[in-house]
């Protein structure tokens, strides 16, 4: 059966392209392999649907063509599937396509995606070995206080990760030795194998084993690091929190997760935002919430009353015959919006104390007031 790359990412046929990759994007963090609550499997099948649905010109193909080919049997398309196609590495022996029922279809790079995927298929040469040896993103969880997530706040974190060798440069040679061509791959940093498949005989390419994709070797490896580049030590990262953010956030930093093989591309960091209650504020949006507490007399005759905001004491006016439960709207004085300018307001609710004990004479002035109704 084909599989339904909408269904997988959650969209509707006709979504937008921005509206697919913000899907994939939510997805493919949820189901990252690094997580403790990771699934590989589910990862993969999604950056599989994605990078279909993610290009135009695949995304017309596979809306055109897409469900004959998980068919099978009369009025299918004799059996051929996106899962075959990702085994088979893309174009293999059809020359950049496949002929299926006289209709020729070309398939571009497909090999190169899916070979990126699963480990086999077409290579795209140093640019394959490097996004091999790409580092590992990361998670982490910041906790913040109240008042730093509506004004924003600069943290520094330690993290504890595979960082660039210092020593080496990240390169893995010891400084000063002899630098020669790979013997393995003859300086081409990849090797190339054959693979059966469905469709027959496949050429495989893959990073090379002894070089990693670098083409060369060094006559003595980093002391520090054993040539790998990397070592793993507790990093200070400066973050800088903005203004507005909210719980659930994810903050994601380009570069600043697991420095990648040999001086290759570093991973990113993905840092899960948490803010701490207040023990006055609620917030609802860009909207603070808070209560005030006011006398019957204040209530019934008005009163000018000092209430707290995030930005400090302001006089707020209560009109004569103020019932309980009146809502008082302070505009812009709410968390400032994370992604445009403004804030949000700032909404009072009033809250009338009802006298639990009476002395006599309150007593008597309010059996008076009764009576005058």
């Amino acid at each position: 059966m084909a599989k339904d790359y909408y269904n997988i990412l959650g969209v509707a046929k006709g979504a937008s392209q921005e509206e697919i990759k913000k899907a994939y994007r939510k997805l493919a963090h949820q189901h990252h392999p690094d997580k403790s609550s990771g699934n590989e499997a589910k990862f993969k099948e999604i950056n599989e649907a994605y990078q279909v649905l993610g290009n135009a010109e695949k995304r017309q193909q596979y809306d055109q063509f897409g469900q004959a080919f998980g068919q099978s049997g009369p009025g299918g398309a004799g059996g051929f599937s996106w899962e075959d196609f990702s085994r088979a590495g893309g174009a293999g022996p059809f020359g950049g396509g496949f002929r299926q029922q006289g209709a020729e279809f070309d398939m571009g790079d497909l090999g190169d995606i899916f070979g990126d995927l699963f480990g086999f298929g077409r290579s795209t040469g140093s640019r394959r070995s490097r996004r091999t040896a790409r580092g590992s993103d990361i998670q982490a969880d910041l906790t913040i206080e109240f008042r730093e997530s509506v004004f924003g706040v600069e943290k520094t974190l330690d993290l504890y990760k595979q960082t660039l060798c210092l020593h080496c440069q990240g390169n893995g040679a010891e400084p000063g030795s002899k630098i020669e061509t790979c013997p393995t791959c003859k300086g081409a940093g990849q090797v190339e194998q054959i693979q059966r498949t469905i469709l027959g005989a496949m050429r495989s390419v893959g990073v090379c084993p002894a070089c990693h994709g670098e083409g060369k070797i060094y006559s003595v490896k980093c002391k520090q690091c054993g040539g790998d580049g990397r070592v793993k030590e507790t990093e200070k990262i400066k973050v800088k929190i903005p203004s507005g953010i909210a719980e659930g956030e994810v903050m994601r930093l380009s570069g600043k997760g697991e420095a990648g093989l040999k001086g290759s591309q570093a991973g990113d960091l993905f840092l899960n935002i948490h803010v701490e209650p207040d023990p006055e504020f609620i917030r609802k949006g860009d909207d603070i919430i808070s209560e005030l507490a006011v006398s019957i007399s204040q209530a019934a005759l008005g009163d000018k009353i000092s209430v707290n905001t995030l930005d400090g004491e302001v006089t707020l006016k209560i009109p004569s015959g103020t019932q309980s439960g009146k809502v008082f709207r302070l505009k812009d004085k709410g968390v400032p919006h994370l992604r445009s300018r403004g804030r949000g307001d700032h909404l009072i609710t009033v809250i009338v104390e009802i006298p639990t004990r009476l002395s006599r004479q309150q007593k008597k002035l309010f059996e008076e007031l009764a009576n005058t109704d």
